[in-house]
């Protein structure tokens, strides 16, 4: 039975929606972990992790099916093809929620820093944030929404480059917070890559909504 498109775009724009609220739910989960110095949400993030993946080649092969059906051309090709990017990006930002997971438990077999967790809860939940702006936009197509996450961005930044120059300073002034101190850059690191993902996503939106590639400031050049 012959289905419309929008119908199909539909189902597809709701699986990727579920898709991004797992990875959100993992990077939390991961945190919370960090900050309450629990090792029980951890044990979550490595089953939301089997679930991700599997979304992300049932939504990859959902998409191929689509241009083999439908052979969609302007709007909808770029629907199509957002998606499939959008769908990387997602199992990218799991893969920094095991991450920050696995450093998170090795943390929590030694003592807390003094310093705590400098402006790293911030940064977690500035990111999830921008992830799941992107993904409303995604679903709005709603382009000055995607345009407030590239905003965020740079905030992520600078919340990664002070902790991680704290964190620094720490090591510098006390050998023994070394192996504790590597360990919240690396976490640092993450979240900003997951910033990264969700400004991806962004830019996805602006591209499937305008038809403009604006990534490496190619709108910029283009004007």
């Amino acid at each position: 039975m012959y289905r419309h498109f929008e119908e199909v775009e539909g189902e597809l724009k709701n699986q990727i929606l579920f898709m991004g609220s797992l990875a959100e739910e993992m990077i939390h989960l991961a945190v919370q972990g960090l900050v309450e110095r629990k090792k029980e949400p951890l044990c979550h993030v490595a089953q939301n992790e089997e679930r991700v993946n599997r979304l992300h080649i049932d939504v990859d092969n959902r998409c191929l099916n689509l241009i083999a059906l439908y052979q969609p051309a302007a709007t909808d090709l770029r629907f199509i093809i957002a998606a499939i990017k959008i769908n990387s990006d997602l199992e990218r930002i799991g893969d920094q929620a095991v991450n920050i997971s696995q450093t998170t438990e090795l943390l929590l077999s030694q003592p807390q820093l003094e310093r705590k967790l400098l402006d790293i809860p911030r940064m977690a939940e500035l990111a999830q944030n921008m992830l799941r702006d992107s993904l409303d936009a995604f679903v709005k197509k709603d382009v000055a929404l995607a345009r407030t996450v590239l905003a965020r961005d740079a905030e992520e930044d600078q919340l990664k480059s002070e902790a991680f120059n704290e964190l620094m300073q720490l090591m510098q002034s006390d050998a023994s917070t070394i192996q504790r101190a590597l360990g919240l850059i690396l976490i640092a690191r993450n979240l900003e890559r997951v910033a990264d993902h969700a400004t991806n996503i962004a830019e996805d939106v602006i591209f499937m909504a305008l038809g403009q590639d604006i990534r490496h400031h190619a709108e910029d050049a283009a004007g």
